[in-house]
């Protein structure tokens, strides 16, 4: 770097400066198709988990809050089957539908059957969807090629 721009105390600016998260993928900084943000996302998660856990309580008593063996598993099998069945048909969980986001193939094609449950099961595992990217991406969106965008 020249003298002149050390002392100046200017700091030169480069493309990654003005890049916003979604820019790379093509999606736009706000509004309908930009990225989730992390609020919508989380709040999302919450939804689904409660809806769950009132679902699993409704269908197979309370044991699936205290309980041992299958019924400690069914929470987690009916936010599985929540989120993969509507991410197919409707491109998001309850959760995603309520805070105005959904999954989106990068590609623009239909989530399919096979991509739903595998991201769902990916998201189950926990770990895949909390390593991400600058662009808010989990690796169950990069293993599936999807992201979670605004619907507003």
């Amino acid at each position: 770097m020249a003298n002149d721009e050390r002392t100046s105390g200017e700091r030169t600016s480069t493309p990654a400066d003005k890049q916003y998260p979604g820019e790379m993928l093509g999606l736009p900084s706000t509004g309908r198709g930009s990225l989730a943000s992390w609020k919508a996302r989380v709040t999302a998660l919450l939804l689904d988990w409660a809806l769950s856990m009132a679902a699993a309580v409704g269908l197979f008593g309370t044991a699936v809050l205290t309980g041992s063996g299958w019924r400690s598993w069914m929470i987690l099998t009916v936010f599985f089957v929540e989120s993969a069945v509507l991410s197919v048909l409707t491109g998001g969980s309850i959760g995603q539908t309520l805070t105005r986001i959904g999954v989106y193939r990068m590609d623009g094609r239909p989530l399919g059957f096979l991509r739903g449950i595998a991201r769902a099961a990916l998201v189950c595992l926990a770990l895949p969807a909390m390593v991400v990217d600058g662009n808010r991406r989990g690796l169950h969106d990069l293993a599936v090629g999807t992201v979670v965008i605004n619907r507003r």
